[in-house]
């Protein structure tokens, strides 16, 4: 028949694909969550090391794969590469400060912050130690605050060395708001301002939703609050060595103040400016 309703080879063109599409290049910023093709691991970003991406996925695992190609975001392909270092001119320090280019540490100011616990320090050093280090703040640790008044009067603060205290759960009527009180009414009182957040430990004050839940755990009052924290989350926490590496995991999601609760934002800012004003006269 002359008449080929199918024409005249019907597997002609069979073998023409079409062209490949280039993923997208998209930057591996963190908290970025990807899908890894090969294995079809789920993450989000929280680091990159070399030529590789980790990505912990919701339940707390964190894995290693090289950059580049291999990933989808919302079912497409993608290709990763690590994020442009952020410097310049605008450059703003983790507080959100503008960077000062080339600053040099001041010379410590008679002034101190005292911050109650190590983890409450180290959190405050990630956050503003850029600012406190320019404007010369040392930031010392108190074991708790039950010896806050014998550590003011061994300061013995005044004008121009000024004393600023941050305090766990300084709520109305607890032990922390009397002895905050009773320091506030002391012959110091002018030169030492005691400020609290009303978190039960300062692991509250990381938004919950920067470790993957919704509300931090409600913890019973007969268990130690960090044990029982880590044992809701499913974390280890047999011994102190488990409660530090669970402080570890939790202050490497803190990157900058969005990381943190408002509430306790306004209180160290306030300590920094305590103890930064110049002093009247």
């Amino acid at each position: 028949m002359d008449d080929d309703r199918y024409g005249s080879d019907v597997l002609a063109g069979f073998t023409r694909r079409a062209p490949a599409v280039a993923p997208t290049i998209v930057e591996a910023e963190r908290d970025l969550v990807v899908e890894e093709l090969a294995t079809g691991f789920v993450g989000a970003v929280v680091g990159i090391e070399h030529r590789f991406v980790q990505l912990e996925d919701r339940h707390g695992r964190v894995r290693l794969f090289p950059l580049g190609a291999g990933y989808l975001i919302d079912g497409k392909p993608v290709s990763l590469r690590a994020p442009k270092p952020k410097a310049g001119p605008a450059a703003r320090t983790a507080s959100g400060s503008f960077a000062v280019a080339d600053a040099r540490a001041r010379v410590a100011l008679p002034s101190r912050i005292f911050v109650e616990g190590r983890h409450d320090a180290e959190l405050v050093e990630r956050v503003w130690g850029d600012d406190l280090r320019v404007e010369g703040v040392v930031v010392e640790y108190l074991e708790g605050v039950d010896d806050l008044d014998a550590i003011v009067k061994d300061f013995k603060p005044g004008p121009g060395r000024k004393v600023g205290v941050l305090v766990d759960h300084l709520v109305p009527n607890s032990k922390e708001s009397r002895i905050a009180d009773a320091v506030a009414r002391g012959p110091y009182g002018s030169s030492v301002l005691v400020v609290g957040h009303p978190f039960v430990d300062i692991w509250q004050a990381v938004k919950p939703a920067r470790i993957g839940i919704a509300a931090w755990p409600t913890v019973p009052r007969t268990i130690e609050w960090k044990h029982g924290i880590c044992e809701a989350l499913g974390w280890p926490h047999a011994d102190q060595a488990d409660i530090a590496r669970a402080w570890k995991r939790i202050l490497g999601r803190v990157n900058s103040y969005t990381d943190l609760e408002p509430v306790l934002l306004g209180r160290v800012e306030q300590l920094i400016d305590f103890v930064t004003e110049p002093s009247a006269g």
